[in-house]
């Protein structure tokens, strides 16, 4: 990677407050954050800073000072990042790493006494690329006694495709899951699907969801979800607390600024998971998540 010039730099740091002005989905704390960017390079803060991974440390702290949005972030790439306008070059990138990693579904197995078991790393991603894999999981999971659903390594996800993967725990009558609202006050619904592909799990056999710090984004939107219509019981570790949609804007070859352009409010609570993550039904180190999970499920079906 070539050092960058200053100029460089001061560009880079003016396009992302402009960004965040611009995009955030709170306008007042947007001007904050980008009135703190240039405060911080006022004061030299990122003079000398010639490497894009340390630059991209520097500025994600900055950006997240104000209210500790774990999405606002400038995230660096060690391979060239493709220039976003170009859908194509991008969904091209996100299929390659899809193929990779089967669709997001890492394992499904089906363990002793008839109890599934569904690992969802490390994105859930968009229904066109990870669609068949979450029906293929569901659809052999459908006859077992209970579920575990695994989210303790996932980073993230698509709305549309966590609807997709609820829809196959409950029933045909459709649920509202949240909302999302925009800066505007705009609002997009979401529910599951009153017809899934393959076969559903059902509205009333045990899950339980399984969490780690590590949990984030969609991933917590699955335990969030599950948690607060009182489908499942999460077990493991409070989430990493990152509720909030967000677009991403090319600032630089190998940085990207990720920028929250909406809020998630949950139907039932009408509240989320921002800041504070998702508190597990039955705290226990991530580690321990699996076999806690389990010995609940066995005594679930023996009781």
């Amino acid at each position: 990677m070539d050092a960058m010039e200053q100029s460089a730099v001061t560009g880079i740091i003016g396009q992302i407050g402009d960004l965040v002005e611009k995009h955030y989905v709170f306008p007042e704390a947007g001007a904050r954050v980008a009135g703190v960017l240039g405060d911080r390079a006022g004061e030299g803060r990122y003079t000398g800073i010639v490497d894009a991974q340390a630059l991209a440390a520097l500025v994600t702290e900055d950006l997240q000072s104000v209210n500790g949005d774990k999405h606002l972030r400038l995230q660096y790439s060690a391979e060239q990042i493709p220039d976003l306008t170009d859908e194509a070059a991008e969904f091209a990138a996100f299929t390659r790493m899809a193929a990779d990693t089967m669709g997001g579904v890492s394992r499904v197995e089906r363990l002793d006494g008839n109890i599934g078991y569904v690992d969802l790393s490390p994105v859930i991603y968009p229904p066109q690329l990870g669609g068949q894999a979450v029906t293929a999981a569901m659809s052999l999971v459908a006859s077992t006694r209970a579920l575990l659903l695994d989210v303790r390594r996932c980073l993230g996800g698509d709305p549309n495709t966590v609807a997709l993967l609820l829809s196959y725990l409950f029933g045909e009558q459709p649920v509202h899951l949240l909302d999302m609202i925009d800066r505007d006050g705009r609002l997009e619904q979401r529910w599951t699907l009153p017809y899934v592909p393959g076969l559903r799990f059902g509205t009333e056999k045990p899950i339980y969801v399984l969490t780690s710090g590590t949990t984030f984004s969609g991933g917590e939107e699955v335990a969030y979800d599950l948690q607060q219509s009182k489908r499942a019981k999460v077990i493991g570790e409070r989430t990493r607390g990152g509720a909030h949609p967000c677009e991403r804007f090319r600032v630089h070859p190998q940085l990207r600024a990720t920028i929250p352009v909406a809020r998630s409010v949950h139907a039932i609570s009408g509240t989320n998971w921002e800041g504070v993550g998702v508190a597990p039904d039955v705290e226990v180190p991530a580690e321990q998540a699996y076999d806690t999970a389990y010995g609940l499920a066995s005594a679930a079906l023996s009781g």
